[in-house]
């Protein structure tokens, strides 16, 4: 609770009243404070009071940014918050089937808007990111939002300070699994209804590559088996996420598997390399080169697959592995990037062909992590 203090002070009178509990503490001296985040149960008090509330992901959000920021939107509404999901960018079509999708302000599109609602916010959520700047041009407005900061997520190496309670698991599947542990902990497990259901689904089910990657414990299941109780149709969401694909979008995987993939198999690695005139031909959008990396993985010894993409202001690296390969503390170490042990991203300032040319330069020092 005097993490959160420390933030309070500097609201304003009317989000003041909100807390009349806590006002009586402030005369505490924040530079006494702890500086950590505290746990999450710390928070849970604070959600039978009501707020306005603003939930947020990182930029580009996939199926678990977004199924975990609306699943945890639809069960806030249910309690009388106010609540805005707002999204640092635009998203995938593919997400577009998705109950309140349509509320979601994109803050590239939405500036003003936007900043209006996180300035009167008193509660921000952050999700499946744990380092503001994964939010992009959010990433300001965030640090300088003068409100209780709540992180829940999944990534290694969270960024602590910026967040007043928080979890951050690298054990749990996903953000959304993590949302669903955050209502069943907090005591509200009957407020989970279909709604929250298919979006908490969603995310779950993508993170873990529809349940066959190894962060798919016991938990996961037990979590799906209770959204199958409730009525969820699990079946009607895997069509929505995977049987929307454009000819364009086929295509352009095909291309990519014969004309821009290059494997090294002196080093158990493959490679994709997009530049931008090949999503232009394609007419690739947002999302439509999710999952591709994952081909790679799928031909018999490759333990290590990456694809680079030229989005023209920077190069977008994607990295996944197989067994003990820590992509994540290369991708920290070489692209500005992080994430998981087998699923991390990164970026690169440099043009396609000078980045590729460093990632394999890399190789040599990988070659025996590698067999």
């Amino acid at each position: 609770m005097l993490k959160e203090l420390r933030h309070l002070s500097g609201l304003s009178k009317n989000n003041l009243c909100q807390y009349p509990n806590q006002i009586s503490l402030f005369h505490l001296n924040a530079a006494n404070l702890p500086p950590r985040m505290q746990s999450i149960s710390r928070f849970f008090p604070l959600l039978s009071s009501q707020a306005n509330i603003v939930i947020t992901c990182h930029q580009k959000p996939d199926g678990d940014a977004m199924g975990s920021t609306l699943g945890l939107y639809h069960f806030l509404i249910q309690l009388g918050h106010k609540v805005t999901v707002i999204s640092p960018t635009n998203w995938a079509d593919f997400l577009n089937w998705m109950p309140g999708v349509d509320k979601v302000i994109n803050y590239d599109y939405n500036r003003q808007k936007a900043q209006a609602i996180i300035d009167e916010a008193t509660i921000i959520f952050c999700l499946d990111f744990n380092i503001l700047h994964r939010t992009k041009n959010m990433e300001t407005p965030l640090a300088k939002a003068k409100c209780i900061k709540v992180l829940i997520d999944h990534h290694e190496q969270p960024q602590e300070e910026a967040f007043d309670y928080g979890i951050s698991l690298t054990s749990k599947s996903s953000t959304c699994e993590m949302v669903y542990d955050f209502i069943v902990d907090a005591g509200y497990k009957d407020k989970i209804n279909l709604d929250v259901a298919k979006c908490l689904y969603t995310g779950v089910m993508t993170d873990t590559g529809s349940f066959r990657f190894p962060s798919t414990k016991a938990s996961v299941h037990l979590m799906v088996a209770y959204l199958k109780e409730i009525g969820l149709e699990h079946s009607e969401i895997h069509s929505n996420i995977f049987d929307c694909s454009l000819e364009n979008r086929l295509r352009f995987t095909g291309f990519a598997l014969v004309n821009r993939m290059e494997v090294l198999y002196q080093y158990n690695t493959a490679i994709f390399y997009i530049y931008s005139q090949d999503l232009r031909q394609y007419d690739i959008k947002t999302g439509d080169t999710e999952g591709l990396v994952n081909y790679l993985l799928t031909m018999k010894g490759i333990r290590f697959g990456a694809i680079v993409i030229d989005r023209d202001e920077e190069r977008k690296w994607s990295f996944r592995s197989k067994g003990d390969f820590d992509v994540n503390t290369f991708a920290r170490l070489h692209f500005e990037g992080g994430g998981h042990f087998n699923a991390a991203g990164g970026r690169s300032d440099e043009k396609v062909d000078d980045t590729v040319n460093k990632f394999k330069q890399l190789l040599p020092n990988y070659e025996q992590a590698l067999q």
